[in-house]
């Protein structure tokens, strides 16, 4: 029985980025990972260099792992881990001018996935948002049957495609019809470019200098919008934003352009989220005008539908999930993170979720993180970084974390962004803990509306706290506590607990990229851990005929 228990448990790493989750559970020395699946190139070098696996088995698309030639390959897979992207549909509106979020897509395949490879266990981590109402799917034609073997709950939802104003004679039968859509449709290269003089409406200046820069794609753009035959109400206004374009090309003078653009830009998008309903085949119940263009459809919860197919008898997982603080675990930083567990009935009637022990007054600082990097010179060469720089014993009084993380002679990715004149400025004026917003008004001006500007954005970190959720450091502009001078990489991953050891690949802001997506791996090694316990006992308990059902998927 002792050595059943020592056995190693496989894992398939769904959505893996640089690999993270994975790492943490290589990390309990009790699990091995049989696949990973991840898109993007400069992840995958990364993930490849850092965990034990072979390059073929590095899959490209979670859509292979839905292949009976992956299953067969693969073979019994205890768990299946990852962390789908889901923005769901009211936080994408709110981003991005789509109607509906493509990631999720990517939800419904992780649970495909488990299905077909029936793993003991699975473990989906996501954001601590998703436990809300905002994560919906808009129900499909191919969500009818699963709705309905599953008795998923829907709820009437609505997508507003143009507000009330611009709303036009026939503009029902235009977005009920793909053919008068694509006719109305302008190449999406061209709606970029004038939506980015359009989102500079607020910005004289840098209004005027996105104008200057596109001029020649926009003479172009206007010059077609005018010669365009029909006197359509979508025709006769992109004339009119075409012919305020050219004019102000001739003049040189804003006035009344943006006000000429505007129902140009909202009809685009309006045509662009008709064209998404009819791509992803959202069942539209009917259109309404009464408050802008509306399309009324059902919405089900991405929770909801996540639960209800996989802890159906059918399947027999059983769940449960919850948020974690990555700073109860160890974790330098305030990283709230919601986990669906999940494992067959067979092993065990009900799972808990792990608790981190560490209270407040002893959470981990971004000083035990990254204080014994402070006189190591970073470069803003990738190329270099990659390379590493010989670094020697770590400087006293180097906390109990950074010493573990200080396991290499050599340190990677030790870069960061060049610092402009002005940022330099910035970073010389914001205090320790402080962001953007105490900057004096003359030392804002970048910004079009800057009373709107995130607090993480152009954050100095507080030695003497955890940080905060770490993402792309790079875009949020965060500053060294010490130093005038962007967080580097390395520093980035420290505050996410990978060691030294672990070397990131790609571009500059891919590197910056993956750090801010993966899961910490201390966090990880905790959720692995705990898993392991009751795969352990579900061996502990189970007949020897029922584990070999167990292992062959028969159970």
């Amino acid at each position: 029985m002792s050595e059943q228990i020592s056995s190693k448990y496989s894992v398939v790493d769904l959505f893996a980025g640089a690999g993270g989750l994975s790492f943490g559970f290589l990390q309990t020395g009790r699990f091995t990972v049989k696949a990973a699946f991840e898109m993007n190139s400069n992840a995958q070098q990364t993930y490849l260099r850092n965990h034990r696996i072979e390059k073929s088995n590095m899959y490209n698309d979670v859509e292979d792992a839905l292949s009976e030639e992956t299953k067969k390959k693969l073979g019994q897979v205890d768990i299946v881990i990852g962390g789908p992207p889901c923005q769901g549909f009211s936080n994408a509106n709110r981003q991005k001018n789509h109607a509906i979020s493509l990631n999720n897509s990517l939800v419904k395949k992780f649970v495909k996935a488990v299905l077909h490879l029936n793993p003991k266990a699975f473990l989906m981590e996501n954001v601590s948002m998703l436990q809300s109402e905002v994560h919906r799917f808009y129900v499909a034609e191919d969500d009818r049957e699963t709705i309905e073997q599953y008795n998923i709950s829907t709820t009437d939802s609505q997508i507003l495609l143009l507000e009330e104003e611009f709303v036009f004679d026939d503009v029902i039968g235009i977005v009920s019809d793909s053919d008068l859509i694509t006719h109305y449709l302008w190449e999406n290269d061209d709606y970029l470019t004038l939506n980015v003089v359009f989102k500079n409406c607020g910005n004289t200046e840098k209004l005027k200098a996105a104008l200057a820069k596109h001029q020649r794609k926009l003479i172009k753009l206007a010059e077609a919008l005018i010669a365009y035959e029909g006197n359509n109400y979508i025709i006769q206004q992109g004339r009119i934003a075409g012919k305020a374009l050219l004019k102000y090309f001739k003049e040189n003078t804003v006035d009344g352009l943006c006000e000429a653009i505007k129902p140009s830009i909202l009809l685009q998008r309006m045509l662009s989220k008709a064209m998404e309903i009819k791509d992803n085949n959202i069942v539209v119940e009917r259109f309404s005008v009464a408050d802008g263009l509306v399309a009324h459809v059902k919405s089900m919860s991405v929770l909801d539908y996540i639960t209800s197919i996989l802890e159906a008898d059918c399947n027999g997982y059983t769940i449960n999930r919850g948020v974690l603080s990555a700073a109860t675990f160890g974790v330098p930083q305030k990283r709230m993170r919601y986990v669906i567990m999940g494992i067959k009935k067979v092993i065990t009637d009900s799972i808990e979720l792990p608790v981190g022990t560490i209270k407040d007054e002893y959470f981990k600082t971004v000083r035990d993180a990254i204080w014994d990097l402070e006189e190591v010179e970073t470069t803003i060469d990738i190329a270099v970084g990659n390379a590493g720089v010989p670094v020697g014993e770590a400087p006293d009084g180097t906390s109990v974390l950074g010493l573990s993380l200080r396991d290499s002679t050599t340190l990677y990715n030790h870069v960061c962004t060049a610092t402009t004149e002005r940022a330099l400025e910035r970073f010389q004026a914001i205090k320790q803990g402080q962001n953007f917003h105490s900057l004096k008004p003359e030392l804002k001006t970048t910004y079009s509306n800057s009373e709107r500007t995130q607090n993480t954005i152009y954050l100095r970190l507080n030695y003497d706290e955890p940080s905060g959720t770490v993402v792309n450091v790079r875009k949020s502009m965060w500053i060294h506590p010490t130093h005038d001078r962007a967080l580097s990489i390395r520093e980035a991953a420290r505050l996410q607990t990978f060691p030294d050891s672990f070397v990131f690949y790609g571009t500059k802001d891919s590197q910056y990229q993956q750090v801010g997506n993966a899961v910490p791996p201390i966090l990880a090694k905790a959720i692995a851990e705990h898993l392991c316990c009751y795969l352990d006992s579900g061996i502990m308990k189970t007949t020897p005929e029922e584990k070999r059902g167990v292992e062959v998927g028969l159970i």
